[in-house]
């Protein structure tokens, strides 16, 4: 492995990672030589997901928080200071969807879906940011987008304005903490053959109308993520930043 993409020694905090896109990315980070701590709401997902790492020979620990719960996010830092352990790479992957159009839509789904995608990356963020700069040692933050951060589809408002708040969100990082040697990017997966999206997926319209209008023709594989979460949190990327990555077969390229 090139010393540019090696993550031995560093450790990767991945929410929402217990399944789908966010486990991906721990089994790459993990590949590529990074601690990795795993997170969800639920201690057996948690400590299910922390198993099949180590079974595989990774180093991986459970962290377990709601990332929209303030309180509980200071108390799992708290309690990783406590430990010794200190977050080098951050991953806001947690993430929600909800399909409704916006005629029809509850102010309490619509303010459900900004706070798991958009303010739980906030909340996450800073209590790893503060660490981050009190250490002195920089690190690298990746937030997870979406084609929804550049481009919009009916019945997915909320989704829609929480992704593009997270193209904006993660330049505003960089404004802010590139002084400190943080690097804050984003990965915009394209159509990905995820749990969350089995509705899509089912849909035999949508499926033939995502396969026609995708240069690549198909839909993506989780871990096809990996690599541009890998070489965004090695020292490869560390002039890169306020960035958002595309993943997505080609899709945005063309109309």
């Amino acid at each position: 492995m090139s010393p540019l993409f090696n993550l031995s020694g560093r450790t990767a905090l991945i929410t929402g990672s217990v399944r789908g896109i966010g486990f991906s990315l721990a089994e790459g980070l993990a590949a590529a030589g990074a601690r990795i701590l795993i997170n969800g709401r639920q201690q057996t997902a948690v400590d299910e997901a922390v198993a099949k790492l180590r079974a595989a020979g990774h180093a991986a620990e459970g962290c377990v928080f709601d990332v929209i719960d303030e309180a509980a996010v200071e108390a799992a830092f708290a309690d990783l200071d406590a430990r010794g352990i200190a977050v080098d790479i951050l991953i806001n992957n947690a993430g929600i969807q909800f399909r409704k159009p916006m005629v029809e839509l509850e102010v309490a789904d619509w303010q459900r879906v900004i706070d798991t995608n958009l303010t739980g990356a906030f909340i996450v963020a800073r209590a790893t940011a503060k660490r981050m700069i009190a250490r002195g040692q920089g690190g690298k933050i990746i937030n997870i987008g979406s084609l929804t951060s550049e481009a919009a589809r009916a019945t997915v408002a909320p989704y829609t304005a929480a992704k593009g708040g997270i193209k904006m969100l993660t330049r505003a990082m960089a404004a802010e903490w590139a002084p400190h040697n943080i690097q804050a990017n984003a990965i915009g997966p394209g159509y990905i053959l995820t749990e969350m999206n089995t509705a899509l997926i089912e849909n035999a319209a949508f499926d033939a109308w995502v396969r026609a209008s995708n240069p690549a023709g198909r839909w993506g594989k989780p871990d096809e993520l990996a690599g541009t979460a890998v070489y965004l949190a090695s020292e490869a990327s560390n002039y890169v930043n306020g960035q958002i990555i595309y993943v997505d077969g080609g899709w945005l390229a063309v109309l």
